[in-house]
């Protein structure tokens, strides 16, 4: 009796399926760069390479910015409640937001997605969620990565992560330098967790349980803020920036002020959401909630006083920023005041 042959695909990793997948993503990218007219937009899914025609670009000085992130252990969540059209929004999000606290217009995006058994069903409504994500920041998915790894992932199990590139006038960077003493610091409203704090809220998930309402939020995709933003820097309207992720408010507003500058922030200001007040009331800490979560608040801007009525028109009601602070010259480089009111 003949032996069976050995192959990659009984080995666990069928090329046909990704090929068929690479194929869907060219075919839906050519549509979207028709639809969006965007001509600078090369579509060449599939090659070695990605393309991007900076020639059309109208930036003076320009400076080219990337960031790269994932989201988590969101992914576990979208597993178990199989919900897999919106996490490719979060992906984009994460990488697009970092671009525009530089202060940044996102070009274009890749993404990476590891898995350990091709499923087109679910990878079709990721890579939608993805295209959703840059239509909404105005980018182009200009290709990636998908890599089938039997024996690192199980079957089921997946795993994201994205890089983005944008572009910036070298005049109109944000950067901590531009901060200067009395400025003030807005919060931007998050809609909900976005993608930070997951493994803590699976574990308080594994013994408690949530209602249906609050279960929704979980999963609603992060924020995207690029319209907003843009629309902030291109008036030079704001001098610094900070996307608020792992680390919560404080370590990452700090991360947009210079050393010899000082933030003060009112707690009580901060204006929190159902799924935070829930999450307070199963024994975590005020402190733990400000390092892990991003407490109501998903972006701050940090200017000038005079600019503040300004840049409220370029916001929808939900997400509407408000003072939570201001810059000084003390010697604490944090100091908070009250506490949330959960």
């Amino acid at each position: 009796m003949q032996k069976t042959k050995n192959s990659y695909k009984k080995s666990g990793v069928n090329i046909d399926l990704a090929n068929e997948f690479v194929k869907h993503i060219s075919k839906i990218s050519k549509k979207n760069v028709k639809k969006r007219k965007a001509p600078q937009q090369i579509n060449n899914i599939g090659a070695f390479g990605s393309l991007y025609d900076l020639s059309k670009s109208k930036i003076k000085d320009p400076v080219i910015v990337s960031s790269t992130d994932g989201v988590g252990t969101k992914l576990e969540l979208a597993n178990k409640f199989k919900k897999f059209d919106t996490i490719g929004i979060d992906l984009v999000a994460m990488c697009v937001n970092d671009l525009i606290v530089q202060g940044a217009k996102p070009l274009f995006f890749l993404d990476y997605m590891a898995i350990g058994k091709i499923n087109l069903k679910k990878m079709k409504l990721i890579i939608k969620g993805i295209m959703k994500g840059c239509n909404i920041s105005e980018c182009q998915l200009a290709g990636g990565e998908t890599a089938e790894m039997p024996g690192v992932y199980e079957k089921n199990k997946f795993d994201l992560a994205g890089f983005s590139v944008g572009i910036a006038s070298k005049r109109k960077l944000l950067t901590k330098s531009n901060v200067k003493n009395h400025d003030i610091i807005l919060g931007i409203p998050s809609n909900g967790l976005h993608s930070n704090g997951f493994s803590l809220l699976r574990n308080i998930l594994k013994k408690r349980k949530i209602n249906k309402k609050l279960e929704k939020q979980i999963l609603k995709p992060t924020k995207i803020y690029v319209k907003e933003i843009l629309n902030l820097v291109n008036r030079r309207l704001i001098s610094s920036a900070a996307h608020i992720t792992g680390g919560g408010l404080i370590e990452n507003i700090s991360r947009s002020v210079p050393n010899n500058l000082s933030i003060n922030i009112d707690l009580k200001k901060i204006k929190t959401l159902k799924i935070f007040k829930w999450l307070k009331k199963n024994n975590v800490s005020d402190s733990e909630m400000l390092r892990t979560f991003n407490c109501g608040i998903g972006f701050c801007v940090i200017l000038k006083r005079k600019n503040v009525n300004k840049i409220k028109k370029f916001f929808t009601n939900e997400f509407k920023p408000y003072e939570i602070g201001y810059i000084s010259n003390s010697k604490s480089k944090v100091n908070l005041f009250n506490k949330i009111q959960w």
